[in-house]
C-alpha cells in the first residue's frame, strides 16, 4: 500500500481534524506499543499499519 493511499484512508475514517492527533498520540498494542507515526518510522509496512488500525478501531469492512 502506498503511503498516500494509507493517509487517504486514515483521513476518510478519522477526519482531517483528528487524523494527525490520532496517528501521533494513540499508542496501540497491535503496533507493539507504538503510535501510527512511530510504526511507520520504524519501517512497518503501511498495509500492516492500516490493518492494525482497522482491527483496533473496528473500521467497517467497506472502508478497509
Amino acid at each position: 500500500m502506498w503511503l498516500t493511499v494509507f493517509w487517504q484512508r486514515m483521513t476518510a475514517y478519522f477526519g482531517e481534524a483528528y487524523v494527525d492527533s490520532f496517528a501521533r498520540d494513540h499508542v496501540m498494542s497491535q503496533l507493539g506499543g507504538r503510535t501510527v507515526h512511530e510504526a511507520l518510522a520504524d519501517g512497518w509496512d503501511a498495509k500492516d499499519v492500516w490493518r492494525a488500525v482497522c482491527d483496533a478501531m473496528a473500521v467497517p469492512a467497506e472502508m478497509r
